[in-house]
């Protein structure tokens, strides 16, 4: 099951910079101005052997040039509905705020795991400072500097020891698990219910039901699943429905525990920045993917012209993955919804794939010699054997070579290219790693 850690702060206490030291990339912007986050607040990260997810939810936060409490009640609160350890993060130069008095107000009532810390020690003093933060009424703070890393290990071993254990229903792991994923109003409860043929609505309205995913078994028309559906979608008082970002982080669960998403995307409204953030989840977690562009029945000039032009508007947003199948459907009148379901489990049998060791490097190796690896200072790059990862969750090929490091991403995206035209991997990303021989 996934595990969630949620950073969660007024604007420009750092949290971002946090995000970034803890997961390892520089993919959120950092920058001075406040509210600049936007869009990439979703990472993994691991640590005594656990993984987990982060989100900086700082980046929810919309038109924040004036910092109205109401959005940081949002972006508290769905912390609180969706984490499971709360990482509130406070500036230690600048003391106790009103705002963050009345975040850490929220948190108290919570009964989630909250973990107060005082960013921004870049000079280890700030173990003075940080008595005032026992204030918070939160526990003892943690002083770390995100910037440089000091005291970051501490706070994750806290992190994995408040970390609740990992319960909830695990099924069946022979059957498939498919997840159904969009943004809001795309028609993912229409084709649940299309699916289960009820009004089986996922979308609860009870308070404090479980936040882990539940899983519902198909079984009839000779498909046999598990669908996957993030439960107890919120309560709907406490959070605006107009913030579509909301949905983003609704789905992270879905996803992590599948083996293929389908990916709706409203034909209507064409694909929007939000598909592509989804798209991004389920890239980093190495999902297969079908895309359902439902609602077609809404659509008025349904030529192939226009069925085209949206295919080819889906795979360019989607680039450089493009291998994956499009459907044209609409949950509504029940258009191609078990072509979903057949497109579906053929992407996880292609994700199950083994090539013969023998047969790949027939064929490999006549593609390497056709075109060889560019050479780099005069050395050449030889790949001497490829093999098949086996058992791996996702396909993955290992190229033992001389000069691994020199290998660069057009040549492997040539390598991945050829492999894709000789075998069939459609729906599903695969890995390709160079090792010194």
């Amino acid at each position: 099951m996934g595990r969630l850690v949620a950073i969660v702060g007024r604007p420009n206490v750092g949290k971002s910079t946090l995000f970034n030291r803890l997961t390892q990339t520089r993919a959120a912007i950092v920058n001075d101005t406040s509210g600049t986050t936007r869009d990439r607040q979703y990472g993994k990260m691991e640590w005594n052997g656990m993984e987990m997810s982060v989100v900086d939810t700082g980046g929810w936060v919309v038109n924040s040039e004036d910092i109205f409490e109401g959005e940081i009640n949002k972006q508290v609160q769905l912390a609180i509905e969706e984490a499971d350890v709360i990482l509130f993060v406070v500036d230690i130069k600048n003391g106790i705020t009103s705002l963050d008095d009345h975040v850490a107000d929220i948190l108290r009532r919570s009964n989630k795991p909250v973990i107060v810390v005082t960013n921004k020690d870049d000079n280890a003093e700030g173990i003075y400072a940080e008595a005032e933060f026992y204030a918070l009424g939160l526990g003892q703070p943690f002083s770390i500097s995100a910037i440089n890393g000091t005291g970051t290990g501490d706070l994750l071993d806290e992190v994995v020891r408040l970390m609740p254990k990992q319960a909830g229903e695990q099924p069946d792991d022979e059957l498939p698990r498919f997840a159904i994923v969009g943004r809001p109003n795309a028609g993912k409860s229409s084709l649940v219910n299309a699916l289960m043929d009820e009004e089986r609505n996922i979308v609860t309205d009870i308070a404090g039901t479980t936040r882990d995913s539940i899983y519902s078994r198909y079984n009839k028309f000779g498909f046999d699943f598990y669908l996957v559906d993030t439960a107890g979608i919120r309560k709907k008082t406490k959070v605006n429905e107009d913030v579509e970002y909301y949905s983003v982080l609704r789905s992270i669960r879905a996803i992590e525990n599948s083996d293929v998403c389908v990916l709706i995307i409203d034909a209507t409204r064409g694909i929007e920045a939000q598909d592509a953030n989804i798209f991004s989840i389920i890239q980093k977690n190495r999902k297969g993917l079908v895309v359902l562009v439902n609602k077609w029945d809404l659509v008025e000039h349904k030529s192939q012209r226009s069925i085209d032009t949206m295919v080819a508007a889906i795979r360019d947003r989607f680039a450089p993955f493009v291998d994956f199948p499009i459907i044209f459907g609409s949950a509504l009148t029940k258009q191609r919804i078990y072509k979903v379901l057949e497109t579906a489990i053929d992407v996880y049998k292609n994700r199950q794939t083994v090539i013969p060791t023998s047969q790949l490097n027939n064929v490999l190796q006549a593609a390497i010699t056709a075109y060889p690896p560019p050479a780099v200072k005069g050395k050449f790059v030889k790949i001497k054997y490829i093999t098949m990862l086996k058992g791996a969750y996702v396909p993955t090929f290992i190229f033992f070579c001389n000069l691994p490091q020199w290998i660069r991403d057009p040549y492997k995206r040539y390598l991945e290219n050829k492999i894709r035209e000789n075998w069939n991997f459609n729906g599903t990303m695969i890995n390709l790693f160079f090792r010194e021989k």
